[in-house]
């Protein structure tokens, strides 16, 4: 079994330890997004994100992100330059609940970043300081977290060690590739197209959320010309099963059950890898190989067609 190996531009770190304080492979950049799903805690006072100058405690910070729960419940916005705090921003509201799963994406723009918890924009915090000019993400408080994924930029050009991406500057033809822009917070169904078909390295990312009372929700690979279903992955989580099959010729396949862990789970969210190899599809989430799925079609660069629909809120889906 291969170990999962993100494609380029897609640099996951999961279920990584606190505090956090690590490097943003290739620097930070406008067009970049950086996502943060965890979980907050039973008696969560505060956490934050600070978007930073240097690995440093003394480092200055472009962006300071920090809810406080102090009876007073707000959300503080900050800079530090130059060893002092400087204006601070607030907004009255906390878009976090303790003891409850939260995605908190930041979208990094010419003019500002763009806060957006569980597919809800937040609030636009106007730069300080040249997004360039930030080199590491630091994350710390009454929070678990789940996974950080730094999506799009610059490839990571250096051969640090540790590095998501390091001395990648292209896709070589063992990597992983993904080939269209991503979309984010889709709506269902949803229906996407893979131009030219799936190659051989082709990854499909799928991250959303798992609602409470969610009960089953579908994921299809087709050929959309002859409306084949190449891969249907039905997590069901009333059973917590997740089903496979294949739909060709108007007849469905023999289906497959067996995963080696289920990361589908009411509500959480997840981070699905779908890749596709010569012979399979393999499976990942959270950077965990879930299960293998080999192909049942003969010419698999014929699928073009990504189906989504059902029991699931979509934040990021990238073909």
């Amino acid at each position: 079994m291969s170990s999962f190996v993100p494609a380029p531009g897609y640099r996951p770190s999961y279920n990584p330890t606190l505090p956090y304080n690590s490097p943003i492979p290739g620097g930070l950049q406008p067009g970049m997004s950086v996502y943060i799903q965890g979980n907050a805690d039973e008696k969560m006072k505060r956490f934050c994100v600070n978007f930073k100058v240097g690995p440093g405690s003394e480092a200055d910070i472009a962006f300071h992100f920090n809810p406080r729960f102090d009876g007073w419940d707000k959300v503080v916005f900050n800079s530090f330059q130059g060893g002092r705090w400087c204006t601070e921003e607030k907004k009255r509201s906390m878009p976090f609940h303790r003891g409850s799963h939260f995605e908190l994406v930041f979208l990094v723009t010419n003019e500002h970043y763009k806060v957006v918890v569980n597919g809800n924009p937040f609030y636009e915090f106007g730069h300080r300081l040249p997004p360039q000019m930030v080199t590491h993400l630091h994350v710390d408080g009454d929070l678990t977290l789940q996974s950080i994924n730094f999506i799009g930029g610059k490839e990571q050009t250096s051969t640090s060690p540790g590095l998501p991406g390091a001395g990648v500057q292209s896709p070589p033809s063992s990597l992983p590739s993904m080939g269209g822009p991503p979309v984010y917070n889709p709506s269902l169904p949803y229906r996407g197209y893979l131009n030219g078909g799936l190659s051989a390295r082709s990854t499909i990312v799928v991250k959303g959320f798992v609602p409470p009372t969610a009960e089953s929700f579908i994921i299809n690979l087709k050929e959309g010309e002859s409306n084949d279903i190449a891969l249907h992955i039905n997590p069901r989580l009333l059973g917590g099963s997740i089903v496979r099959n294949s739909f060709l010729k108007g007849k469905w396949g023999k289906e497959e059950v067996k995963v080696t862990f289920n990361p589908f789970a009411r509500g959480q969210y997840f981070d699905l890898s779908i890749r596709c190899g010569m012979d399979q599809f393999k499976i990942y989430a959270n950077g965990e190989h879930v299960f293998d799925f080999v192909h049942r079609v003969q010419a698999f660069q014929k699928i073009n067609t990504l189906e989504i629909q059902g029991d699931v809120k979509l934040s990021y889906v990238q073909i």
